[in-house]
């Protein structure tokens, strides 16, 4: 059996790592191993390990965060395996910390009503789980070809059986996993790495797939903004006690949310945008400075020294943050295990939509599912079952010429901070779209392969944002504020069939 996995992340070589123990499998990156979102991130991976915890709690509050659209099948299999994603992660090597008495040391983040983050090198937990991962891929029997960039997928007969690369060079296999992560880098101002342009949306899209839900961006609440970049701040250090203060110095999330600077992301997201507009700003403030500075090195080693290397102390006193694009909830539509609505064609990690997260994920959910779902579609791509049922719901339909992009990279990048950012409004969508349509009209110039499909994946998070005339989890709407009972719903969109 032949399997292909694109995507170098935590769900793409986990994926792999399973493949190779019945299948002969090639692993396609598209930058080098590490230039992932999986390498980036800071707090953790939330599990229900503890003896106090239950993974039916962690559903609770994984449910509760998601703003009324989680999938709870979703959301129970995420939460139930979780525990043993965990032990597979320590079998591969991932060093978790732990406490004084060999106990993993747990963190408090949004959402979470009990302590169930595990954390590696104390802020530094992607860097441990990514390099564990490349170690023991060196180790197995996976033909791993790092700068490919899949330009398309191969469908015969209503199935994908394969990929072309961007060197027109055609692989063939018995099934084709999507572990391309997310899409922050459509966006001028995010945490995410350069390549991370949605890709795997766009090819499965073209491909036939139903996509879901792309209107729901999550923009992390707390991010050093650069001139061109912007330095993730963990929810982590909220999780320890820091808290946000406006222009005044005055803590403002007590009066937005009962758990203040630990409400869910989509919650402290909007509050400190709205603060910012009250007070003509482009940051707000987070104070951690009141804990003892040694404890602060020690226990956030990656964040202290990114922020002092761009002239901020989190030890000496309140930092400047704003939201960036962190985190796609949207994606390829898949069942619990990871199935698209193509045959043959899987998805896992941030590319999918699994249901899991709703309309607002819940910090340190997203490493656990690209571990817990990879699994599941090996588990499903080993025993070959069909496809996924397409999903119940408004089918909706784009029709969009293939070759049509955006002139670069950066002009679609500012386009989609400038209107379909953080905040939306009709107009600002609708200008969108209509960029989108003279790029489309006009004959391609670029040479890099991965911006149609980037443009397409802006595209479908424009079109739905402009179809969902409410304000939910991690698409707020300042013309429609409030949530709208008939928009109980996701969205769901396929490529129009001429």
């Amino acid at each position: 059996m032949r399997i292909l996995v694109i995507g170098s992340g935590l769900a793409g070589i986990n994926a792999a790592l399973l493949a190779s123990e019945f299948a002969d499998v090639t692993l396609l990156s598209k930058g080098p191993l590490e230039q992932t979102n999986t390498q980036r991130a800071q707090g953790g991976i939330a599990a229900a390990v503890a003896a106090l915890d239950d993974p039916r709690r962690h559903a609770e509050d994984t449910i509760r965060a998601g703003a009324g659209l989680c999938d709870p099948d979703a959301v129970h299999a995420l939460t139930g395996d979780g525990p043993e994603a965990i032990e597979r992660l320590l079998q591969l090597g991932v060093e978790f910390d732990r406490k004084a008495d060999g106990a993993l040391a747990l963190a408090t983040e949004g959402a979470h009503t009990i302590p169930r983050v595990l954390h590696a090198g104390g802020d530094r937990t992607g860097v441990h789980i990514q390099s564990a991962l490349v170690a023991r891929l060196a180790e197995c029997d996976v033909d791993v070809r790092t700068h490919v960039t899949v330009s398309e997928l191969i469908v015969e007969a209503g199935r994908c059986v394969g990929v072309v690369t961007d060197g027109r060079e055609t692989l063939l296999a018995d099934a084709v996993l999507l572990a391309t992560g997310g899409a922050g880098a459509l966006y001028r101002t995010t945490t995410n790495p350069a390549n991370a342009t949605g890709d795997g949306i766009a090819l499965a899209f073209r491909a036939g797939a139903v996509v879901r839900d792309p209107e729901f961006v999550q923009f992390h609440p707390t991010a050093l903004l650069g001139a061109n970049s912007a330095f993730l701040i963990s929810e982590a250090l909220r999780g320890e006690g820091a808290v946000l203060r406006n222009a005044a110095g005055e803590r403002f999330m007590i009066q937005v949310h009962p758990d203040a600077e630990l409400a869910p992301r989509s919650v402290v997201a909007r509050a400190i945008t709205e603060t910012m507009h009250r007070d003509d700003a482009d940051h707000v403030m987070l104070d951690i400075s009141h804990l003892d500075a040694d404890f602060l090195r020690e226990r956030f080693p990656g964040v202290y020294r990114g922020a002092l290397n761009r002239g901020h102390d989190i030890t000496a006193g309140p930092i400047s943050v704003a939201p960036a694009a962190h985190y796609h909830m949207g994606g390829v539509y898949t069942d619990v295990a990871g199935r698209t609505t193509v045959p043959g064609l899987y998805a896992a990690g941030e590319c999918a939509s699994t249901g899991a997260h709703g309309a607002n994920r819940v910090a340190s959910n997203s490493l656990l599912e690209a571990a817990v779902f990879s699994s599941r579609a090996i588990d499903a791509i080993r025993r070959e079952p069909g496809p996924a049922r397409a999903p119940s719901g408004e089918m909706r339909t784009l029709h969009w010429r293939l070759e049509g992009c955006a002139p670069s990279l950066e002009r679609l990048q500012a386009t989609m901070n400038d209107l379909v950012g953080i905040t939306r409004n009709e107009a600002g969508l609708q200008n969108a779209l209509d960029r989108f349509s003279e790029w489309s009209a006009e004959p391609p110039t670029q040479v890099d392969p991965s911006l149609p499909l980037a443009t397409l994946t802006a595209r479908l998070i424009a079109e739905a944002a402009l179809q969902r005339t409410e304000s939910r989890g991690g698409h707020l709407r300042l013309d429609h504020p409030g949530e709208d009972p008939t928009w109980h719903r996701h969205s769901l969109w396929q490529l129009a069939r001429e």
